[in-house]
C-alpha cells in the first residue's frame, strides 16, 4: 500500500521565477538561512525539509499535470492520440512548440517547479553539510543522499527537455537571483558526481527503513540514474551549433560507457532488484500500488492518492464512469502506440498485448449494474487509434473517485533497464558476446520457456558484430517501454529521432495500404464477448487472420488509418533533429532580466 509522508519542512522558500517579488524573495530567504541551524541539527525537521523538495512534483502546472502527460511524445512508438489536430496541446508533441504555448506560457509551469526543487534540494543539501553531520550508515547521510538524488532528477529533466539550462547549485541570494544558461555538460558532470556521493550515502533496497519503499531513494535506483545520464551525457543531441556528441573529454564515450557498465553491473550483482517473473504481472503491481523496494520498480514519482495523472492520460480509455472507475467521463487515452506497433512485435512476445490495446470501455448501462455501479464492455476503437495497456483502471485495487487525479506513481526507473544500459555499454565496450547475457535476460522474460531457445538463444547468439547487437538493443528498448516516455531521450542519444519517425511514417504507410511486412494485416476484425459479457474475444488481430471465423462473430472495419493521422506524427514543414527542445516559455524569458534567450532557431 502507498505511504503518504506528511511535509513539516514548511520553511523552505521557493525559487522566484521573475523579478516581481525581489524583496519578499530576499527575505524571506533571510529568515529560512537564520533558522538553518535549528532544522538541520534535528533529525525529524531534516526528514521533513527533505521530504518538501517533492512538493512541486504534485503542483497542478508541474510534473502531474503538464511535464508527464506531454514530454516524450512523439516517436517511432508512441504519440498523443489526437497528433493530427492542430492546437498548442499537439504542438508540444509534433515539434512545433513555440514559447507562448498556452498550456506551458505560466509562471506556475513545470520550468518554474523543477527550480523551486531545486532550491528546496540546495538549502537542504548546505543545512545538512553544515549542521547535520552526514555520513555513510547515519540518518542524516541518507537524508543527503536522498537530497543529491532528487536534485539530480530534477535537473536531468530539465536538461531532457530544454537543453541547456540555469545551473543552480547553491541557494539563491541578491546576486545569483538572476541566471542565464550553463552549458549542459557543466551540469551532467556535476549531476554524475553528486550521484556517486549518493551512492555511499544510501542503502541498497531494503537496507533500512526508508528503502523498503520504492518511493524513497534507493542505491540500485541512484547507480541505475548515474548509468541513464553517463549514456545521455556522451550521447547525440542537439547543442546550439549543432548535432553532435560532447566535446568534453571527461564525457567521451570511453569514459562515460564504462561508468554506465560499472553501476549497471553494480546493481545486477547486488542482487537487491530483479525483473518479475512476467511482464504483465510488473504492470499490475504498479497499477495495484504495489510500492515495495527489492522487485523491478527501482524508484518512483510519488503522488498522494488526490494527486497525478498516469491513468487519467494515459491508462486505456474509460468513455464513462463504470465498474472500475469513478474519475469522470473520457479518462485515459491521451496518448497511445503508433498503428503498426503492435504488428511489429513478435505474435509469441508476452509484451505485446500489455503494451499496445485496441479497445475502450463503452458507454456503461445504468440497467446492467457490476458491484452496484454501472457496467462498461470492451469495445474496439479503430486501426487509427490505440491504448498503452501498461496503465489500467481495471487493474487497479481502488475505485478512483477524483475528478482530475487518479493518484498512480510515475515509474521512473525499473531493472529492465539496467539490464539494456549494462547490454548497451558491454556492446560497446566488450563486443556483442559480452552484451548478450543481458540481452538474453530480458527477452526469456518475453517469451515462454518453450520458445526460449530460438526466440532467446539463437536470437541473441546470431548478433555477431556490434552494429547488429546494437540495432537489436535499440528495437528491444521499443518492445519494453513504449508507453513509458523514454524512447524520445534514447532517439536523440543515438542520433536516431528523425530517422525512426521517418521509418515510422512508411511504416504506417505500409500498413494503411496492407504492403510490406503488414500485406497480410486483416481490413476487417471479427468479434464476440466472453462469457462475463464484458470482455472482447478479437479474430484478425494477428498477422495472417485474414478468413472470417463464423456466424458467432461480428465484423468490425479495421481500415480507417488516414493520410492525415500518419502525417499528424510530425508537423508539415517540422524538422524533429532542429527541435529535439522545447524552447523556454516566453514568461520564463520575460523574467529573466534579459539573460535567458532560446536557442536552435526559435
Amino acid at each position: 500500500m502507498k505511504k503518504i509522508v506528511l511535509i513539516t519542512g514548511i520553511f523552505i522558500t521557493g525559487l522566484f521565477s521573475s523579478c516581481n517579488n525581489f524583496d519578499d524573495a530576499l527575505e524571506s530567504q533571510a529568515v529560512s538561512s537564520l533558522e538553518e541551524s535549528t532544522v538541520f541539527s534535528n533529525l525529524d525537521l531534516t526528514k521533513g525539509a527533505v521530504d518538501g523538495i517533492k512538493i512541486p512534483f504534485g503542483e497542478t502546472n508541474s510534473y502531474r499535470g503538464r511535464f508527464l502527460p506531454w514530454y516524450g511524445f512523439n516517436t517511432d512508438s508512441e504519440w498523443y492520440n489526437s497528433s493530427e489536430t492542430a492546437g498548442d496541446k499537439s504542438d508540444l508533441c509534433v515539434y512545433d512548440a513555440k514559447p507562448n504555448n498556452t498550456e506551458m506560457n505560466t509562471a506556475n509551469n513545470a520550468w518554474a517547479m523543477m527550480y523551486q526543487g531545486i532550491e528546496r534540494a540546495n538549502l537542504c543539501i548546505r543545512g545538512i553539510r553544515t549542521y547535520g553531520n552526514p555520513a555513510a550508515g547515519n540518518e542524516m547521510g541518507y537524508l543527503l543522499g536522498e537530497a543529491l538524488t532528487l536534485r539530480a532528477i530534477y535537473y536531468a529533466d530539465l536538461v531532457k527537455a530544454w537543453g541547456d539550462v540555469p545551473a543552480r547549485f547553491e541557494p539563491i541570494n541578491s546576486q545569483t537571483l538572476f541566471a542565464a544558461k550553463s552549458s549542459r555538460d557543466l551540469i551532467y558532470k556535476q549531476l554524475i558526481q553528486d550521484l556517486g556521493e549518493a551512492s555511499d550515502l544510501v542503502p541498497w533496497p531494503n537496507g533500512n527503513a526508508a528503502t523498503t519503499n520504492v518511493q524513497r531513494i534507493n542505491k540500485a535506483f541512484v547507480k541505475g540514474l548515474r548509468a541513464r545520464l553517463a549514456l545521455v551525457a556522451s550521447g547525440f543531441q542537439q547543442y546550439p551549433d549543432g548535432i553532435r556528441r560532447s566535446n568534453d573529454p571527461d564525457l567521451s564515450v570511453a569514459n562515460m560507457y564504462a561508468l554506465a557498465l560499472s553501476e549497471c553491473t553494480s546493481v545486477i550483482q547486488s542482487g537487491s532488484a530483479h525483473l518479475e517473473p512476467s511482464f504483465e504481472t510488473f504492470w499490475r503491481k504498479y497499477n495495484q500500488e504495489n510500492t515495495a523496494a527489492g522487485g523491478e520498480s527501482l524508484w518512483e514519482l510519488p503522488f498522494g492518492a488526490g494527486r497525478g495523472r498516469m491513468l487519467f492520460t494515459f491508462a486505456v480509455n474509460h468513455t464513462s464512469i463504470d465498474q472500475f472507475q469513478a474519475n469522470g467521463s473520457n479518462r485515459g487515452g491521451v496518448a497511445g502506440p503508433l498503428p503498426h506497433v503492435f504488428y511489429d512485435y513478435d505474435v509469441a512476445d508476452s509484451r505485446r498485448n500489455v503494451t499496445c490495446v485496441p479497445y475502450r470501455y463503452g458507454t456503461a448501462s445504468n440497467t446492467v449494474l457490476t458491484n452496484g455501479f454501472p457496467t462498461a464492455k470492451q469495445t474496439l476503437v479503430g486501426l487509427n487509434r490505440w491504448y498503452f495497456g501498461k496503465y489500467r483502471y481495471e487493474w487497479m485495487t481502488r475505485r478512483v473517485i477524483s475528478t482530475n487525479d487518479d493518484g498512480v506513481n510515475k515509474i521512473y526507473m525499473r531493472y529492465a533497464e539496467v539490464l539494456l544500459m549494462a547490454a548497451e555499454a558491454a556492446n560497446e565496450l566488450q563486443g556483442p558476446a559480452a552484451a548478450a547475457p543481458y540481452l538474453k535476460e530480458i527477452r526469456r522474460r518475453a517469451f515462454d520457456p518453450s520458445l526460449h531457445a530460438v526466440k532467446v538463444d539463437a536470437y541473441v547468439d546470431a548478433l555477431a558484430s556490434k552494429e547488429a547487437m546494437l540495432n537489436a538493443i535499440i528495437e528491444e528498448n521499443k518492445f519494453e517501454f513504449t508507453g513509458e516516455m523514454e524512447r524520445k531521450q534514447a532517439l536523440i542519444r543515438w542520433n536516431l529521432l528523425g530517422t525512426k519517425l521517418t521509418e515510422a511514417k512508411a511504416k504506417m504507410v505500409q500498413l494503411q495500404q496492407r504492403t510490406g511486412n503488414y500485406a497480410d494485416v486483416a481490413t476487417t476484425l471479427y468479434f464476440k464477448y466472453d462469457t462475463d459479457n464484458v470482455s472482447l474475444i478479437v479474430y484478425g488481430l494477428n498477422h495472417g487472420e485474414t478468413t472470417n471465423p463464423g456466424a458467432a462473430y461480428t465484423a468490425f472495419s479495421w481500415n480507417n488509418l488516414t493520410d492525415a493521422k500518419i502525417n499528424g506524427l510530425v508537423k508539415a514543414g517540422a524538422d524533429p533533429d532542429n527541435r529535439q527542445f522545447w524552447p523556454i516559455w516566453q514568461v520564463f524569458l520575460d523574467g529573466s532580466n534579459g539573460l535567458l534567450v532560446n536557442d536552435y532557431g526559435y
